[in-house]
């Protein structure tokens, strides 16, 4: 499977994962893949846009009109006070909708009916789709926690809403939802027990409950598997023709080996059981042995997708 095709399977991609497994720096990496892919690409973030901007090479947050970052790039973040202002405006209510805001009605009813808010953000994201605001829409969705309770809102209102323009809202982002050329859900984890346990319970709720199709797993943070770690570091150094260190480093070098062989071995045991228990096909993103991740490390995540999509069955 060609990158443009992968990308063009669905026309909203929901980027979900647990909060640490690196779910903004994949968002960015994808959206450069799909840019350089020819396919005119929308990044929306929700509320505020944490380090998306950073990451895309932006010195400042997105707001809730589009910005343009490179050719066939786009950001802009969603939230629910903006959609309302946006929905109550094109209904003609607009003096309305600032009345509510500096009443503090908007809250009343927010805590009154569980969801609105996200139903009020995800119609924004169902129209865009609907409207083809780009070829591709990429969501940095909410962390794992939240995302499930994010995605269910909408089916949660259908069924206490008996009718009116709100269930109608609801009833829209749900057909969204459970059509996967138009929206399907991409899941991000690292190789480690609880990220995996948290990840492999999300795909199963989501699929249950939302009823949205699931893309491949992108598992970040993989190891690169180094062989010959049980070798003895003196020895080593003597085969090598080179002086040999101290004890004290040697026994420095003999633990950082143990500690990369640990590293492995729970590494490949995760991802055997990811395999085994979520049978999706997997993207592996390489660790990035830097403090922080900038555009330069999404650079390099963006060119390990583009050479694994294509072995994608």
């Amino acid at each position: 499977m060609d990158v443009a095709g992968f990308l063009r399977q669905s026309h909203v991609l929901l980027v979900v994962g647990k909060g640490g497994v690196g779910k903004s720096i994949v968002t960015a990496a994808l959206a450069g893949v799909a840019a350089d892919a020819g396919l005119d690409t929308l990044v929306v973030a929700l509320d505020d846009s944490g380090s998306l901007p950073a990451l895309l090479g932006q010195d400042r947050p997105f707001a809730y009109e589009e910005a343009t970052l490179r050719p066939r790039l786009r950001a802009r973040t969603l939230t629910s006070d903006s959609a309302l202002f946006e929905y109550l405006d094109e209904h003609g209510m607009k003096r309305v909708s600032k009345r509510l805001m500096q009443s503090g009605v908007i809250d009343v009813i927010a805590t009154a009916i569980p969801g609105i808010r996200e139903v009020l953000v995800l119609g924004k994201l169902k129209q865009l789709e609907r409207d083809r605001a780009a070829d591709l829409i990429l969501l940095d969705a909410p962390a794992t926690g939240h995302a499930v309770s994010f995605l269910t809102s909408s089916a949660g209102l259908v069924g206490a809403a008996r009718g009116g323009p709100l269930r109608s809202q609801a009833e829209e982002v749900v057909a969204m939802l459970r059509d996967p050329v138009r929206a399907q859900v991409l899941l991000v984890t690292i190789p480690e027990e609880t990220p995996v346990n948290e990840l492999i319970e999300t795909a199963y709720q989501l699929e249950e409950e939302v009823g949205v199709a699931l893309g491949p797993v992108v598992v970040n943070a993989c190891y690169p598997v180094l062989d010959a770690l049980g070798t003895d570091p003196g020895a080593a150094a003597r085969a090598a023709g080179v002086a040999v260190p101290p004890d004290e480093e040697l026994a420095r070098l003999a633990a950082a080996a143990h500690f990369r062989m640990s590293r492995q071995r729970l590494q490949s045991a995760q991802l055997l059981r990811l395999a085994t228990e979520l049978p999706l096909a997997q993207l592996r993103l390489p660790y990035l042995f830097d403090t922080e991740v900038g555009p330069e490390g999404v650079a390099e995540l963006a060119g390990t997708l583009r050479d694994q999509i294509p072995t994608l069955a």
